[in-house]
């Protein structure tokens, strides 16, 4: 029996799913479509930092989840059980599973947690179910989940437009990265539904994009409402080269080498709150689903 056939056996652990966090390296807003959408051009590159994901499979079809985050985010909002489920009724599977969720990604931070969550889940189960369906069938259903789950089932570092669905796998510089996490939980959909959000930057090619310099449209916009984050950017600004991620409210400076990274954060003021990674163009996903 190989070792995928037991680890689909009821009752089996697999442990140590990683579901790592990403940055926007730039994040462009291009316009709105007439559905509400926005048609974007963003860089992703992942980070080895992220959460934990522990499955057992179980024979009784029910789903249950344990995690650190106590009663912050009901069972009925919680992408982890809405990917297992959406990944049950598109492949029939009457298996169930209990998962166990260590949550070290702050929540509205830009960092994709809830998304990195949804994909690891999906991706999983999908191995753990032997359910069969292919990445791009996964990434199908994540994409009804969250227009970033795409970029973390496929697990490579990509050029994203349209409304982050049409994935291109580039290869950026590996750098080491600072990120300050502010304390602040900014909405995303507030964030595109503001009137003064810029929405009007040019289409570019991908080739025009690496070479310019990059930079996030939803920036300043979330600094005039959340001091908090404009208190982050402006400090970390006076160490390196900086931007936000996605929506927000997380923060990232850039170094060439782990110990710049780090002399920084040890110059951290204690209001501030933050964590050394560095970024990489191939999830640890993928290394974990092979070693099944």
């Amino acid at each position: 029996m190989s070792p995928l056939d037991q680890t689909s056996k009821p009752n089996s652990l697999s442990l140590g799913w990683p579901a790592p966090a990403k940055l926007n390296l730039f994040l462009h807003i291009n316009g709105r479509r007439e559905d509400g959408y926005h048609e974007l051009q963003t860089l992703f590159q992942f980070l080895d930092h992220g959460d934990l994901l522990d499955f057992k499979v179980t024979a009784n079809g029910e789903l249950k989840l344990h995690s650190n985050l106590g009663t912050a985010v009901p069972d009925s909002d919680n992408l982890i059980l809405k990917a297992a489920k959406s990944l049950q009724q598109a492949s029939g599977c009457e298996l169930g599973a209990e998962i166990w969720l260590d949550k070290k990604l702050p929540m509205g931070g830009g960092l994709g947690g809830g998304s990195s969550d949804a994909a690891t889940t999906l991706v999983a189960l999908n191995a753990l179910w032997q359910t069969g369906l292919s990445e791009t069938e996964l990434a199908q259903i994540g994409l009804k989940l969250g227009a970033d789950v795409p970029v973390f089932i496929k697990g490579l570092a990509a050029f994203a437009e349209g409304v982050g669905e049409k994935l291109q796998p580039v290869e950026p510089a590996e750098p080491w990265y600072l990120v300050l996490v502010p304390e602040a939980h900014v909405s995303t959909g507030k964030v595109f539904h503001d009137p003064d959000l810029p929405r009007d930057t040019p289409k570019l090619s991908l080739e025009q994009l690496l070479s310019a310099p990059w930079q996030n449209d939803c920036q300043v916009l979330v600094c005039r409402h959340y001091p908090q984050v404009a208190k982050a950017l402006g400090w970390l600004l006076e160490y390196a080269p900086s931007r936000m991620t996605g929506t927000g409210a997380c923060v990232f400076g850039e170094f060439e080498k782990q110990q710049q990274a780090l002399d920084c954060l040890a110059q951290l003021p204690p209001s501030f709150k933050g964590f050394v990674a560095k970024g990489i163009n191939r999830s640890p996903l993928q290394s974990r689903l092979a070693r099944l």
